[in-house]
């Protein structure tokens, strides 16, 4: 049986990929990253669905140098409002700087140890809120670095990085999760921590579109 990694937030996303890549056999390993968030809502999320698909969980906590992102530092107020695009250049500061590269860079270093194939992740570039590490662009650099710096990667082996949900609109994304019987009432996409989600912050306002165009109620509002 083939082995794939998946990177799992807890979040609407990262949910379909799993139940994506586990209808497709695989033996699964999911990394779920606390990286001083200032809210554990996701991971909580993500260790439900692990228990629901019975499979591995490796929660891995590192200690980021950077304070900038109002996801970590309690004096920055979470935006509220619509989603920043790329193509205008300022970042929203959410972004937490380099994100994706090292968390892809743990599940490649894991991936290579333990001979997993693949590794899966539920970036998304369409219904996005402008990280630049979640392009299309950033995904084939990194294809192309495993590649040269990874011992599998010059024998010819290399561990292929898959993003299944990258041209897909968030209405297409719950569509498929639908189809695939994801749990969403234990997904949680929310930037706050509280009981219920916001509905004002930029992830809020994603995954409430990506229902409303699916024509599906989402469990959690």
């Amino acid at each position: 049986m083939k082995k794939a990694i998946v990177l799992l937030s807890g979040g609407l996303d990262s949910a379909v990929v799993l139940y994506y890549v586990r209808k497709k056999n695989y033996k699964i390993t999911c990394l779920t990253f606390n990286y001083n968030q200032k809210h554990k809502r996701e991971i909580e999320s993500a260790k439900r669905l692990v228990k629901l698909t019975k499979t591995e969980h490796i929660l891995i906590n590192i200690e980021l140098p950077s304070k900038s992102s109002s996801l970590i530092d309690e004096m920055k107020p979470i935006p509220r409002g619509s989603s920043t695009k790329i193509n205008k250049i300022r970042i929203p500061t959410t972004y937490v700087p380099a994100r994706n590269i090292i968390f892809l860079s743990y599940a490649l270093s894991y991936a290579e140890a333990e001979r997993a194939d693949n590794i899966f992740i539920g970036v998304n570039a369409i219904d996005y809120s402008g990280y630049p590490d979640c392009r299309p662009e950033f995904l084939r650099a990194f294809k192309r670095m495993s590649k040269l710096g990874t011992k599998r990667g010059i024998q010819g082996q290399p561990v292929d990085v898959i993003a299944p949900l990258l041209n897909k609109s968030k209405a297409e994304i719950v569509r498929l999760g639908s189809r695939l019987d994801v749990p969403f009432e234990y997904t949680w996409s929310c930037y706050k921590g509280e009981e219920r989600p916001c509905g004002q912050c930029d992830s809020c306002r994603l995954r409430a579109k990506g229902f409303k165009e699916a024509g599906i109620k989402d469990p959690l509002t």
